[in-house]
């Protein structure tokens, strides 16, 4: 078996797929991707991942794209390495159903949205260093016209409207994930799942940071104690201190969750 694992840093998705790697107690190589020095438009990347776009999981020679197909995709192939704690993934079809309802509304109702601020955070000032005629050559080399459009729309700041929209579609999101954490301990019902993980590295571990005008932790207690209890973890405490690179770099990750 040979796992690698090409990420940015231990945030959002580089950070979904990590957690289960680790959580599953797998040996694999980790190979850090400088979003910065924009590596995943490099053409020794693109030849990994046409996209151009991080995180890629490599299972000896398969490549495995998109953070919500690589964690199914680690329950399917490794269906016996689990947390002491249970599997990933519901076993029984209801309780998998629900991961995946789940699954499927933060990808669509809730990452979009907490992208667009710390685009318009971060990846602003970042494009805004940029030259013009350098920032037009980094761009002819992105492969996807909406990811394009998107680097675009970062470097002159995206509009109020949009980013009071995304607020909104945020403070529902909140308001579900607190409704649902009165009805059982985890999203998918009694069981930590891969929904937890999705929600949390996209929005639940850092809410509280991103957002201070929402208070999180005062106005969404079962939200707060939850992300404490996924921070607890120790996979997730060892993803979270996953260091970052400054050149594509190769480390291999022992199956007891360390770094060899």
């Amino acid at each position: 078996m040979a796992l690698t694992y090409y990420h940015a840093e231990p945030l959002a998705n580089s950070l979904k797929s990590m957690i289960p790697l680790v959580e599953k107690g797998l040996e694999w190589e980790s190979r850090y991707v400088d979003l910065h020095r924009f590596e995943q438009h490099s053409d020794w990347f693109k030849a990994i991942n046409p996209e151009g776009q991080v995180p890629v999981l490599v299972h000896d020679g398969l490549i495995v794209t998109h953070t919500t197909v690589i964690n199914e995709y680690l329950e399917d192939a490794f269906p016996e390495a689990n947390p002491a704690d249970g599997p990933l993934r519901p076993r029984d079809p209801a309780g998998a159903a629900r991961m995946r309802y789940w699954n499927k509304f933060v990808d669509e109702q809730v990452m979009n949205h907490v992208s667009m601020h710390g685009w318009h955070r971060l990846i602003r000032v970042i494009t805004q260093s940029i030259a013009d005629d350098s920032f037009e050559e980094l761009m002819s080399h992105v492969p996807l016209p909406d990811q394009r459009r998107k680097w675009m729309t970062a470097r002159s700041g995206f509009s109020e409207t949009d980013l009071a929209n995304a607020t909104e579609k945020i403070v529902y999101a909140l308001e579900k994930v607190e409704a649902r954490l009165g009805e059982a301990p985890w999203l998918a019902g009694e069981a930590y799942s891969l929904a937890d993980i999705n929600f949390y590295s996209h929005c639940g571990v850092m809410a509280n940071r991103m957002f201070p005008d929402l208070q999180v932790d005062e106005t969404y207690p079962r939200l707060a104690a939850w992300r404490e209890r996924v921070s607890d973890r120790p996979a997730v405490q060892l993803a979270l201190k996953a260091e970052d690179r400054t050149q594509p770099g190769l480390r291999t990750w022992s199956g007891d969750g360390r770094e060899a």
